[in-house]
């Protein structure tokens, strides 16, 4: 007589490839949450005091255009360029009323670099303990032909 041996059933989980699909999707994360960045926020050196997140206060915007001239959104006229001496004056005056203020800064796409920096270093002058970069998001930006 012969005999059958039974084999009896494997009750493990093999779980090798759960791992595999875990370890690519954190390579997939790691590689798509930079893309995900939308601005970037810029700390002033040597600033005294911790920036303040406030949204209840309207920003101080101050804009760069492409020749380099500097507007700021308050005052008599804000499309009005302002020479150096005037944007550190009135950015120092909101400061000194409302130190909450949130600054931020519009620069032109083809504005010089160097333009860009030195309104952020007038705005660190006036007191400015950090600054915003403002960018436009690609799903509301304006279709260019």
């Amino acid at each position: 007589m012969q005999r059958r041996v039974r084999k009896r059933p494997m009750a493990e989980i093999n779980i090798v490839p759960y791992i595999d699909v875990m370890l690519v999707l954190l390579v997939v994360f790691m590689i798509a949450a930079p893309l995900l960045t939308m601005g970037v926020t810029v700390e002033l050196p040597k600033a005294t005091a911790k920036p303040v997140e406030s949204q209840r206060l309207e920003p101080l915007v101050a804009s760069v255009d492409a020749a380099g001239k500097m507007y700021l959104n308050v005052g008599d006229n804000p499309d009005a360029p302002l020479d150096a001496d005037t944007l550190v004056q009135r950015v120092a005056a909101v400061l000194r009323h409302k130190p909450e203020t949130p600054i931020l800064v519009r620069g032109d796409t083809a504005a010089n670099y160097g333009a860009v920096v030195s309104v952020m270093a007038l705005l660190q002058t006036a007191g400015a303990p950090s600054v915003g970069l403002v960018t436009e998001s690609p799903k509301t930006a304006p279709k260019r032909r």
